[in-house]
């Protein structure tokens, strides 16, 4: 299990930009960072400029179409997901909105996942064309300097935004074979659960939503992004998420964002804090492990539910 769960090529990494112009971006940038990110990249890869991808007779193909507007065709086996996970995590700067001024630096972090490092040069590239064209409040500019691989080791792999990426590891190492019997999730953004189509309430963070809903996103992850799907009892997985103990230091945080594509404002909060689980973890510790680069929970794409795993309650 440990093998297949961690096979997912993953790789996270640093984009470092010198800003232009005045750029302001807001106390949670994911959203304003994913929206740039989207604009850039339907520009430069859309052939036939079409208002909608869902009639596009080359959507197959489309590396736009796979990154970020990954979407489910016909019958699945799986039924309990809404959507096809995207293949991207943007790690935005730390909580609170900021002014850059000219010369100052901005960075945040990107992860890649499967597929979509195949297309890390189209990727890179949009991300620095929609820097060029303006982010955030005021349409402020910047320039990529460069963007560095967040290994073992920091290693630069692009200089400058038309540049040659350096051959990198895109694989993680597995998690330790350690039989932990209690894990710390300590969440840094806003982990936000979904029972039954809606926002979870308080008593509903159980360890056994939170498993499921992990294991699942690992699983679609691999599925349509990686080598195919997983051979997982999903019914057992559950089962045994049933008896695992927590023990929370979670607190909600409110935040809001406008969406442009439903012109209406949405509220996005979650909760942050520690989330101790005990019991039998050892079927889960592939899964929590890669969670460190995938996020858990709705809104993962612009980096909501991201955590690091802890040993101890802090």
């Amino acid at each position: 299990m440990s093998r297949m769960a961690t096979a997912l090529p993953l790789a996270r990494y640093r984009l470092e930009f010198t800003v232009e112009t005045a750029l302001r971006l807001p106390a949670y940038s994911g959203s304003a960072l994913r929206g740039a990110f989207g604009h850039a990249l339907r520009s430069a890869a859309c052939m036939t400029r079409q208002k909608s991808c869902d009639a596009c007779p080359l959507l197959a193909t489309c590396p736009y179409a796979t990154i970020f507007e990954s979407r489910l065709t016909g019958e699945h086996a799986l039924q309990k997901f809404t959507q096809v996970p995207h293949p991207y995590i943007i790690e935005p700067p730390q909580w609170g909105e900021r002014d850059y001024a000219p010369g100052e630096m901005l960075s945040f972090h990107l992860v890649l996942a499967g597929r979509a490092l195949d297309q890390a040069a189209l990727v890179f590239w949009a991300f620095a064309r929609a820097f060029q064209r303006g982010v955030g409040r005021g349409d402020g500019t910047a320039q990529l300097l460069r963007v560095v691989h967040l290994g073992e080791q920091e290693t630069v792999v692009l200089d400058g935004p038309g540049g040659h990426i350096d051959d990198h590891d895109t694989t993680i190492a597995p998690p330790p074979d350690c039989a932990a019997e209690s894990l710390t999730l300590q969440f840094d953004t806003p982990l936000r659960l979904q029972a039954n189509g809606r926002r979870a309430t308080a008593e509903e963070y159980t360890p056994r939503r939170l498993l499921t809903t992990l294991v699942r996103r690992v699983a679609l992850m691999n599925e349509f992004h990686g080598a195919g799907p997983l051979a997982l009892d999903f019914s057992g997985l559950a089962a045994q998420a049933e008896v695992i103990r927590s023990e929370k230091k979670l607190h909600w945080r409110d935040w809001t964002r406008y969406s442009s594509r439903q012109d209406r404002k949405m509220d996005l909060g979650g909760v942050i804090g520690a989330w101790k689980l005990s019991g039998d973890l050892a079927p889960f510790v592939p899964f929590l492990h890669l969670g460190q680069w995938l996020h858990v929970g709705k809104e993962a794409s612009f980096g909501l539910g991201g955590y690091r795993l802890l040993h101890a309650m802090p």
